[in-house]
């Protein structure tokens, strides 16, 4: 499994759907948890992402 930014977003944003989607009140609760959790793995994932190219950009600049 591809746990990048994209890919969180993309669940996200399927879980968005099924919630507007749903007719039951508990299935579109659930799906907006889902949503709301999915679009913090994707903050996360994008965080740690950057984190790391600083930590690259950071040593490239230490071996000049």
């Amino acid at each position: 499994m591809a746990q990048t930014y994209e890919f969180y977003c993309a669940r996200a944003k399927e879980a968005a759907a099924a919630a507007k989607a749903a007719d039951l009140d508990r299935v579109r609760e659930r799906e907006l948890r889902a949503e709301k959790t999915w679009r913090g793995l994707a903050e996360h994932a994008r965080a740690v992402a950057e984190e790391r190219a600083k930590i690259v950009r950071d040593k490239a600049e230490q071996t000049d």
